[in-house]
């Protein structure tokens, strides 16, 4: 895919693009007065967090009431009703919905003691309360997530009134408003639930980490990095693309975030180097998705998904590094092969960064996350290991002058993590209404069990419709709210099933994530399209394409545990891994239409053919797959051979 280099560049900065399709960078631009008092709410905020972290958290419900308190102040501060209204004037009415976005869940830490007391009875002063900040809470839902997911908790919430009207087995009793209220907001099993939780506590710390390591300059020394371990390679900036949105990745838990951050510098080089416009935005998108796949931070989701399954962070972690191997060496292998098949070259070496001299001169920015990981093997919990990591950060950067951060930065640092942590917060606020009325109408079991009875009981159409589930529902929901979402109403089907829990969970989790690239909603894809100046269309397809290791490989592990870590010997893990990457290998060369040459239909087919069989378990259809791999690679070799003789 080759594409003549073009006379006028997209019109839309990477700044707009980013507010385009990421909802929490669309916010308000304050200067003098007002710009200082919400970047110090935002920075008490922080503060706040990181005592608690340090000297002990509060009650659940006191802790997640201040946290919530904090982000809604934000969230109408920042957002205003309407994207018409001025950007730099505060709206009276935004005004009041931020002082009631304070009041309500100040209203539980005043009245704590008496709400306990009166142990789950709902007076009309909580009544009020209660729906009001229920309503916040939707209200900054549709401001900074999204309309989607507004729709989703309405229905849930129109669910639990009208179950007495409910169809066979989804009908129940029915709630009345006060019982809503009272579980929703005055208990830990709604808004103040397990994600707000999480949130509060694990997920502020290490998007406040993130914070910190992209103000240290972490994300230019990655790109370096790639371009001088990569950039000289067949394809070179596609690669340097692929390795460096991996490498931020393991800090980024947004999709978006990492396509405009890192894509603003790959796709021109792409397109330079010959790429497709639209292809140079589908590899930035593919790789920057897979970003929330990578260890240690993984996006917000996997945080939950410890809490939900009741293991350590670690456990999670350990159980991502091979799907996590596995995806990238598929979006890698199709950018090799389009770049084979188009004869598309690297950059001279001189041209390139030295790798001896960037990890002399900052290599010591990434000792953090080398850290972190530690903390997290050595049994830390992730609380105490984000808070030194987080020191670390700032430490790390003063071992050099041109890396150091100033007095300045290290606040603008808490400034911006409390911006970041926004949209997770009332992502996970939203989903804790949805769990709330899972948990008291009980329509979870009933999803599940209407989920089995769909699939006929069988395990390949369960995990079909499970992920059809995931993707509709990632299309318009953050990663966070669709794996609180799909986990509680789709993974117990493949639980009930036999499936391992957390192999269940990883699945729901990754069909979340590539919801990202799969179109007509794909907003990486959109965001790498606007970028290249592509068809946001086309992207998305040959994002999807490059992506196609994330649509295989939740179906591998759930089929072979051994890839998540579950009951792995270190000899079945190889072998897994490596029939996999063949596998994948296949499928990849089959999708772009070159392996060592170009491929015909029969060839594609054959290779489609050997590649799932190698992916899915078992001796017999490993050995008939790879059969199948060496038959087409030997023939191309030989076709190849023989047109250069001639």
């Amino acid at each position: 895919m080759t594409d003549k280099p073009e006379k006028n560049k997209p019109a839309s900065t990477p700044e707009d693009i980013l507010k385009k399709y990421d909802k929490e960078s669309d916010t308000m631009m304050y200067t003098g007065l007002m710009a200082k008092i919400v970047s110090a709410i935002a920075i008490v905020f922080s503060v706040f967090q990181l005592y608690t972290a340090t000297f002990g958290v509060l009650d659940a419900q006191l802790q997640r009431a201040v946290h919530l308190g904090f982000g809604l102040t934000l969230v109408y501060l920042l957002y205003p009703t309407r994207k018409s209204w001025s950007r730099h004037k505060l709206h009276p009415f935004d005004l009041l919905l931020a002082i009631l976005g304070a009041a309500t869940p100040a209203y539980i830490v005043i009245e704590y003691r008496q709400l306990v007391l009166r142990s789950g009875m709902v007076s009309s002063t909580d009544l009020v309360v209660g729906t009001l900040g229920i309503l916040l809470v939707i209200e900054a839902a549709r401001r900074i997530v999204g309309l989607p997911m507004v729709c989703v908790v309405l229905a849930f919430i129109a669910y639990a009134f009208a179950g007495p009207y409910m169809p066979g087995v989804l009908a129940h009793r029915g709630l009345t408003l006060e019982q809503l209220v009272g579980h929703l907001y005055f208990t830990t099993e709604g808004v103040f639930g397990i994600p707000l939780g999480v949130s509060s506590t694990f997920i502020f710390l290490f998007i406040l980490f993130g914070a910190y390591l992209e103000s240290t300059g972490l994300g230019k020394f990655f790109i370096d990095l790639a371009n001088a371990v990569a950039g000289w390679a067949s394809g070179g900036p596609a690669k340097v693309a692929v390795l460096s949105s991996g490498l931020m990745g393991t800090v980024s838990g947004s999709s978006v975030a990492n396509v405009v951050g890192t894509g603003s510098l790959t796709i021109p080089m792409m397109k330079k180097l010959g790429y497709h416009k639209n292809f140079a935005g589908a590899v930035e998108a593919a790789a920057s998705t897979g970003g929330q796949l990578m260890p240690p931070v993984m996006g917000a989701a996997a945080f939950l998904m410890a809490e939900f399954i009741g293991v350590p962070y670690i456990d999670i972690v350990k159980a991502a590094i091979v799907p996590a191997f596995l995806y990238f060496a598929g979006v890698w292998l199709g950018v090799h092969f389009e770049a084979k098949r188009s004869n598309l070259k690297g950059i001279p070496r001189k041209d390139l960064p030295k790798f001896g001299v960037i990890l002399r001169e900052r290599g010591h920015l990434a000792l953090p996350l080398i850290v972190i990981v530690y903390l997290l093997v050595a049994g830390y919990t992730p609380m105490r290991a984000a808070l030194v990591a987080i020191v670390l950060s700032i430490v790390c950067s003063a071992l050099r002058k041109s890396t150091r951060m100033k007095p300045i930065e290290i606040v603008k640092g808490l400034d911006k993590g409390a911006r970041n942590v926004l949209s997770v917060l009332v992502a996970c606020a939203a989903a804790g209404i949805v769990i709330g009325v899972v948990t008291k109408t009980g329509v979870g079991l009933k999803l599940a069990s209407g989920l089995l009875d769909l699939s006929g009981g069988l395990l390949l159409p369960t995990m079909f419709f499970t992920m059809i589930t995931a993707i509709v529902l990632g299309m318009g929901v953050p990663t966070t709210a669709n794996y609180v979402i799909t986990s509680t109403i789709a993974a117990p089907a493949l639980v009930q099933m036999g499936v391992p829990v957390l192999c269940a969970h990883m699945f729901v989790f990754y069909f979340g994530i590539i919801a990202d690239v799969t179109p007509p909603v794909a907003l990486a894809a959109f965001a790498g399209a606007g970028i290249a100046g592509g068809d946001p269309l086309r992207t998305g397809i040959n994002a999807s394409k490059l992506a196609i290791a994330a649509f295989i490989i939740p179906y591998m592990f759930v089929l072979s545990p051994v890839l998540l870590m579950v009951d792995a010997t270190a000899f079945n893990l190889i072998m897994t891994t490596l029939t996999a990457l063949i596998g994948m290998i296949a499928v990849s060369s089959a999708l772009i239409g070159y392996l060592a040459d170009d491929c015909s239909l029969l060839e594609r087919l054959v290779l489609v053919a050997g590649g799932l069989m190698m992916i899915k378990p078992g001796y017999m259809t490993d050995a008939a797959g790879f059969v199948l791999f060496l038959l087409i690679l030997f023939l191309q070799l030989r076709r190849r051979k023989a047109a250069a003789a001639a």
